[in-house]
């Protein structure tokens, strides 16, 4: 009996499919940590000591995070689907989008999380990451007609 949700033929682990596998992984992350960051951190941060001025400035870093993270994982998801060949240039801007996410949004997640300012300074690689992986999609070439 065939499982409705994988296939056993070759496209099931082909490269496009993989990028799509991961832009559903981006995109379910990105919702699950939204909702912690809606539901669940206004009533955690307080509990860890840190002054109410704090938790707001957390907060908000938080909702960044989960923003730009959303905002990225969509970009993974149109990637994954459009006519773009699988090309190294375009192989590099979609793990720099990946990398961006996990920098950008990671290290401000482990900042609010922890309270540890220093690792603000991890967050500018992310967004790094993400200029350059959208200044190379301008580079991708699209497929030909039947290649995807």
């Amino acid at each position: 009996m065939s499982n409705s949700l994988a296939s056993d033929s070759p496209a099931a682990d082909s490269p496009s499919r993989r990028y799509l596998v991961a832009a559903a992984v981006a995109g379910a992350s990105a919702i699950m940590i939204g909702a912690f960051g809606a539901h669940g951190l206004q009533s955690y941060l307080p509990e860890t000591g840190i002054d109410a001025e704090t938790v707001e400035r957390r907060l908000g870093q938080f909702e960044t995070g989960a923003r730009y993270h959303l905002a990225h994982a969509i970009g993974l998801l149109v990637l994954a689907l459009s006519s773009l060949s699988p090309t190294r240039v375009f192989r590099l801007a979609f793990a720099l989008m990946i990398a961006g996410i996990v920098l950008f949004s990671g290290s401000l997640y482990v900042l609010v999380l922890t309270n540890t300012p220093l690792l603000g300074a991890i967050t500018p690689l992310g967004g790094t990451s993400w200029i350059v992986g959208w200044i190379l999609i301008a580079f991708c070439q699209r497929s030909q007609p039947g290649m995807r």
